[in-house]
């Protein structure tokens, strides 16, 4: 079987296994199977599959096809520019996303907190736009703060970044000019609606509180104060219909230089807010 040949096939595959871009993802699978720039699958098309690659391709389509992400069979995903090691451990990376990290950037910071760090997409990226920054990354999962710190490794800003297993802020001390983070906000009303995807095969603990999904907004703002420096920034990623009860809970907490940012779909992505 030629390249192109298995290319089509393991498509129609996963087409009728219900999978919503299945050429894309047959051909990013045959990359990784075959070890090669997914950019190169049109140049080896006409060639014959060497066998332990095409059992390769086989296994990694049978997994595709009972929803495994593409980012798990793979090992990694992109964000921001880069390449983000991930697994089941971990919540992927996602690019709506990088509008917390386009807000971040918009003004300095020199020393950040990311609560729930999960991959260390958020924190590892902003040391490496910002080289003279450093920050601290909290995570309830060991696995999430392993994976975290490999992801700061792989990045080379390990000697800026402190990964601590904490939940929320009872491990962290002292004052920040910038707090980040995303944390679960699915409803559990919502959780059966996610895809396959999403519900079978990342972190619960990172998606949801198990209740109305603001859980986590309610120990942000009750502890964010004694953490945020005068003058510093809070931003954190909502559910598209959060943006008024997270105000509202901001509000209550004392803070109210508050405004919401939307994502490049126009849906309201971004709560922040600056402490007088």
């Amino acid at each position: 079987m030629t390249a192109g040949e298995a290319l089509a096939a393991a498509a129609a595959r996963l087409r009728a296994a219900g999978v919503a871009d299945p050429a894309r993802d047959a051909r990013l699978l045959l990359a990784h199977a075959a070890r090669i720039e997914a950019a190169r699958i049109t140049l080896i098309a006409p060639e014959d599959l060497a066998p332990e690659i095409e059992e390769r391709f086989d296994q990694l389509i049978s997994l595709r096809a009972i929803r495994v992400p593409v980012s798990h069979l793979v090992g990694e995903r992109a964000f921001y520019g880069r390449r983000f090691k991930v697994s089941g451990d971990v919540l992927d990376p996602r690019p709506e996303t990088e509008t917390l990290i386009e807000a971040a950037l918009a003004e300095p910071f020199s020393r950040v907190l990311d609560l729930g760090t999960g991959s260390g997409c958020i924190l590892v990226t902003l040391l490496a736009e910002r080289p003279e920054a450093t920050g601290i990354g909290i995570d309830l999962s060991e696995a999430a703060c392993l994976q975290a710190s490999a992801n700061a490794v792989l990045h080379r800003v390990q000697a800026r970044a402190q990964i601590l297993r904490s939940d929320w802020f009872s491990g962290v001390e002292g004052q920040f000019d910038l707090v980040v983070a995303n944390p679960p906000y699915i409803a559990l009303d919502e959780w059966r609606g996610l895809e396959d995807e999403v519900r079978r095969h990342e972190p619960e603990l990172a998606l949801t509180d198990g209740g109305d999904g603001l859980g986590a907004y309610r120990q942000i703002a009750a502890g964010l104060d004694a953490h945020l420096a005068p003058g510093g920034r809070a931003l954190m990623e909502i559910g598209p219909t959060q943006a008024a009860q997270v105000r509202e809970l901001l509000e209550s907490a004392g803070f109210s230089q508050i405004g919401v940012i939307p994502d490049l779909d126009g849906r309201d992505r971004v709560v922040h807010l600056r402490k007088p």
